[in-house]
């Protein structure tokens, strides 16, 4: 039977890749600092810090594959755990499961590491270029990656776009809330800019599928079925039939606003919200579908509404989903005014 550790295995993805790994007949361990209700009874966890060395030793002990989905994600705001927890956790972790010879190291990183793309589609041959700290942390744990190969470990790297699905809240917790509600949301310019998003389930196929495979390699995993960012919310109101319209805002001047409010503590913004939320992004994925034989099965308008469906089914419970920020949904802040007032103001 195939031992496999998941390093952030309480958190939004790693728990849903726990239970597929599971469903795939996988013995499973978790590391992470917290433990979460819906753990299976059969998974073992050590919880600790992926920064401590003796516990990262006693994960990976007997260990034949890990998924390596520890990270502080960009709403942490904490430029120190950014780069000790993504980049030095990362590298500790590698130099561990090397010495304790295991056979394949999967590495989610983020399609953050390419910030705003000077041209689309981004490409496996694409030269990463982050614009913001959660980037730029992100960039430097996938050179710990390359780093590793050389030393003889067999490491893939898993870019995932942004991701969806039953169970992802955080700040789209905060749209599905106001969808649910009738108030509209924004885009920022006219919304004709292309975003990708992949479905957590898709991209947890391209983890095991990748785990499976032997050899270092790079992949870049998103939806094939994607428009624009206006397409993609306007599918989900009209999915929600909630009365609930797409509206926009000047892109520059709403930019700075979210700026502002998050050096204020009055928004839950993070850098890479403001800069990519008016931006196109996109991934040509032929070749996971090549290496792999991956075909995503959810498009943006699918994914979206999956997660909105998910969400509205467990709304009370949502506010003790877990610590993780991707499992509860992000503090509202002064957003509460804007909601209100979208159901005064003329559209």
């Amino acid at each position: 039977m195939t031992v496999s550790l998941v390093t952030g295995g309480s958190g939004y993805f790693g728990s849903l890749l726990v239970h597929r790994l599971v469903a795939a007949g996988h013995q499973v361990r978790v590391l992470d600092l917290n433990d979460v209700d819906d753990r299976p009874s059969d998974v073992e966890i050590v919880q600790g810090d992926v920064r401590d060395a003796a516990t990262v030793a006693r994960a990976v002990d007997g260990v034949d594959i890990v998924f390596n989905n520890v990270a502080q994600v960009p709403l942490a705001k904490d430029h120190e755990l950014l780069r000790t927890v993504n980049v030095d956790g990362t590298a500790l972790l590698l130099a561990a499961s090397r010495r304790a010879g295991v056979r394949k190291v999967v590495h989610t990183s983020s399609s953050a590491v390419f910030g705003v793309p000077r041209s689309n589609p981004v490409l496996p041959s694409t030269v990463p270029s982050p614009a913001e700290e959660y980037g730029h942390a992100k960039l430097a744990a996938e050179w710990a990656c390359l780093d590793a190969v050389k030393d003889g470990l067999d490491v893939s790297i898993v870019r995932p776009r942004t991701i969806l699905g039953h169970g992802r809240l955080g700040i789209f917790g905060i749209l599905f809330e106001w969808i649910a509600d009738g108030a509209d949301v924004f885009v920022l310019g006219d919304g004709s800019n292309r975003y990708q998003f992949v479905h957590a389930d898709d991209l947890a196929e391209v983890c095991l599928l990748a785990g499976d495979t032997p050899g270092p390699a790079v992949f870049n995993a998103g939806t094939d079925r994607f428009g624009t960012m206006r397409e993609s919310l306007e599918a989900l109101c009209a999915h929600a039939g909630t009365g609930s319209k797409v509206r926009s805002l000047p892109a520059g001047p709403a930019a700075l606003g979210m700026k502002a409010a998050a050096g204020l503590h009055l928004a839950p913004f993070a850098p890479y919200h403001w800069l990519m939320y008016s931006k196109s992004l996109w991934f040509d994925i032929q070749h996971v579908k090549d290496a792999l034989g991956w075909q995503p099965k959810y498009s943006n308008a699918e994914a979206l509404a999956d997660s909105y469906d998910w969400f509205l089914v467990n709304r009370a419970s949502t506010a003790d989903a877990g610590k993780s920020h991707h499992r509860t949904i992000a503090k509202q802040g002064a957003l509460k005014v804007l909601k209100t007032a979208t159901r005064i103001l003329p559209g």
